[in-house]
């Protein structure tokens, strides 16, 4: 998938774990888990704004766009 999802590295940095950024951000272990290890097919912009909240970053601290290497320009 192009859209590589930082999340892990964002709560390393800050030093929180999963089930802390759970309770702040008011959704499951499970979601976030799918979120974490990069399976997840879509997100919330409400859930987005939650993350970047208890995370203190920006989207892009998140999110970040890698080339497909199947796709052709």
């Amino acid at each position: 998938m192009p859209i590589i999802v930082n999340l892990d590295v964002m709560m390393a940095k800050r030093k929180m774990s999963l089930n802390e950024l759970s309770e702040k951000v008011d959704i499951t272990l499970a979601n976030l888990s799918i979120l974490k290890t990069g399976k997840a097919k879509a997100i919330r912009f409400s859930t987005l704004e939650a993350i970047c909240k208890a995370l203190d970053c920006q989207p892009g601290d998140l999110l970040a766009y890698g080339a497909d290497e199947h796709t052709s320009s």
